[in-house]
């Protein structure tokens, strides 16, 4: 397999994922249709400029697509609101109307503050998705969640707003650091974890030429990854039933990067490494999945060398009581009920909120300690 096309199904809103390995390069021919000016602001950060930005802007130009490049500091920090704020008025000062397309190019963080501009400047202008890391190929460029962090916690000032188009270099992982691939790796597991056994028993397989290079292995996980998600999405776009599945391991993972203070100490793909062995810890203690099956999840994971528990994040002073109180703040607290995505075993997960306190607490307590 060397390309895959994955639609993602809303009616007059669906849009394609284009994955493969030569798509940057054919970025402006595979724009063009869409756009309903000749011309798009791109928005990446310093370290994706250097490595990709020249590749696009070349496409574009073949094209006859006129754009403009904003240039934002790397890191989690960017996804804030002096960012958003900031990025705003440079959008403005260029010039925007309502035909107007901004294009995200680089990771999650990018992906989402883009998408949220997208959202909000004129009350709505057209985004593309160019995700440059795995975890933003396979996750968060897909589905039309954008947003910010606040002090109060991650990802709660946002809004739903679809892509016209994902564009999912497979060659651009190459530029990756293996930390970064680890961390993307982890939202791939997930999709296993939550209805995919056979997924995940390929994944056993196959993980380790996924993150060693392999491009027909990369291609695959991205795909089957994508059609996953696109097909969740379809079903629920915003989140009122069973795309929550989509968070299992998040409640726990946004909990820990919060203590870590969204920094380089915890990745997003690491909160989430841990918080899905942690559910699959509280599954088993609830008696709702053997404990076999949460062992086997953890060691799959840490075989890749992704962490499986708080002790592996070097210079925090975990503790249960303040890990539950920031899952306090998580969006998707309902009647007061923190909401959990927990496991009957793997590839069949559901979404709960008949969590005693105290199994919680003891669950906590147990990762920090080991």
């Amino acid at each position: 397999m060397t390309r895959a096309t994955v639609p993602v199904a809303l009616g007059d809103r669906s849009y394609d994922i284009h994955i493969g390995p030569t798509v940057l390069a054919e970025a402006g021919a595979l724009m063009a249709p869409l756009l309903r000016r000749k011309h798009t602001i791109i928005v990446t950060d310093e370290t994706v400029a250097g490595l990709h930005l020249e590749t696009l802007t070349a496409s574009l130009d073949r094209a006859g697509i006129g754009h403009e490049a904003i240039v934002l500091p790397p890191g989690e920090g960017t996804k804030s609101v002096d960012q958003l704020s900031a990025l705003l008025d440079r959008i403005f000062a260029i010039g925007i109307e309502r035909g107007s397309t901004l294009t995200a190019l680089g990771g999650g963080v990018i992906g989402d503050l883009v998408g949220f501009a997208a959202a909000i400047a004129l009350r709505g202008i057209d985004f593309i998705q160019i995700p440059t890391t795995l975890l933003a190929q396979v996750d968060s460029s897909v589905g039309g969640k954008t947003g910010i962090n606040v002090a109060a916690g991650k990802n709660l000032v946002g809004a739903f707003h679809q892509p016209r188009l994902v564009l999912a270099d497979t060659t651009v992982l190459d530029t990756l650091p293996v930390r970064e691939l680890r961390a993307g790796y982890a939202e791939i597991v997930k999709y296993g974890a939550i209805d995919d056994f056979p997924f995940f028993e390929w994944l056993e397989t196959h993980g380790a030429d996924l993150l060693d290079g392999d491009v027909a292995a990369r291609i695959h996980a991205v795909k089957v990854s994508c059609e996953a998600k696109a097909r969740i999405v379809a079903e629920d776009e915003r989140e009122s039933g069973r795309r929550a599945l989509l968070n299992f391991g998040h409640t726990f993972g946004h909990a820990l990067e919060s203590a870590t203070g969204y920094g380089s100490r915890l990745l997003h793909g690491e909160g989430v490494s841990i918080g899905m062995v942690m559910a699959f810890d509280l599954s088993a203690r609830l008696g709702l999945c053997d404990g076999q099956d949460a062992a086997r999840f953890a060691r799959h994971l840490g075989e890749l060398g992704l962490p499986t528990g708080p002790s592996s994040v070097p210079g925090v002073a975990w503790s249960a009581r303040d890990l539950v109180g920031r899952m306090a703040t998580d969006k998707k607290v309902k009647d007061g009920k923190l909401t959990f995505i927990l496991a009957r075993g793997i590839g069949s997960a559901f979404q709960t909120q008949d969590v005693d306190p105290a199994d919680l607490t003891a669950v906590l307590e147990e990762a920090i300690a080991a």
